[in-house]
């Protein structure tokens, strides 16, 4: 019999949602295999395959910047101890200055960051005087740039407001210049903001590997409520619910946020239309402070 611990426990419960012995009974029948028991609980309806792994636990700021001609836009998560000291002016000022300088490099690694010079000095030293100054720990998390990959178009970016705890960068691509940069900017703005309210996984249909489809399939066929069910039944109710899973999570198949009785496909092609262009999105990113999945995609994002 695996020994589950109590810090397995909290950390299942932070990524699924569930309740605390709901967890721990999950991680018992999967003999401690974190990512079974992960299914067992959405096999039982106790966690949803839309919630975002992992749930704040550090503190901080997550800053973002474009640069003046939106061609290029920058998330930072900078971590301290406190919420008093992310409300620190000089904190503060700090990510802002990471998230400019990250910009202007087109850096997307800490460790490429942290080796940057800002007049005169390495980001990392200036991360150890602030540390000094400051008195607690500061450690820059994880950066992401994207520089826009098209001759026109706009990278938008939002910052919620409360906080700074969420940010989002999404990458619009148009077919020629628009007329009004600034009508193309605030669509980019809003879509970045429907990022952070939504937390999409992937851009469309095409991107979704097939283990991860595979996965969703096996995970619904195992649900209780299909055991009775005539094998053809099973097979059109699973592909239904695999098909309704997949598309809340697919960027482009979701309901704008600002406008829940069309999708963001739909709203790009009114908006092009609009302006004159036709609106592609190519790439998004979104940041949520304290994610627990951030480091080791920091990481692997740093040996590319």
């Amino acid at each position: 019999m695996v020994e589950i611990s109590a810090s397995m426990v909290k950390e299942l419960r932070e990524k699924s949602g569930a309740a605390m012995m709901d967890c721990k009974n999950a991680l018992k029948d999967a003999e401690g295999n974190f990512e079974k028991a992960f299914e067992l609980l959405r096999q039982k309806g106790a966690a949803s395959a839309s919630k975002k792994a992992g749930r704040t636990t550090s503190e901080g700021l997550v800053v973002g910047y474009t640069t003046p001609d939106s061609k290029v836009g920058t998330l930072v998560e900078l971590n301290c101890e406190t919420d008093f000291v992310a409300r620190n002016e000089q904190f503060v000022a700090l990510g802002k200055t990471l998230a400019e300088t990250a910009a202007q490099k087109d850096v997307s690694c800490t460790d490429k960051l942290n080796a940057e010079l800002v007049e005169g000095k390495k980001v990392q030293d200036l991360l150890t005087e602030a540390v000094g100054k400051i008195g607690e720990n500061i450690s820059l998390k994880r950066v992401k740039t994207i520089k826009l990959s098209s001759a026109y178009g706009t990278v938008g970016l939002y910052l919620h407001a409360l906080g700074g705890k969420m940010g989002a960068l999404v990458e619009l691509a148009t077919d020629k210049q628009v007329a009004d940069q600034d009508a193309l900017n605030a669509v980019g703005r809003e879509l970045a903001m429907h990022v952070v309210s939504t937390k999409p996984s992937f851009l469309s249909r095409e991107e979704i590997p097939a283990d991860v489809i595979e996965n969703e399939r096996r995970i619904e066929s195992g649900k209780a409520d299909l055991a009775e069910k005539k094998p053809e039944m099973r097979e059109k109710i699973v592909s239904g619910r695999v098909d309704k899973i997949l598309g809340e999570r697919c960027f482009l198949e979701q309901p704008f946020i600002k406008d829940p009785q069309t999708t963001v496909a739909k709203y790009l092609a009114a908006k092009g239309k609009e302006l004159g262009v036709e609106i592609k999105p190519l790439s998004f990113a979104v940041y949520i402070l304290g994610e627990t999945e951030a480091e080791k995609e920091a990481t692997e994002a740093c040996a590319q």
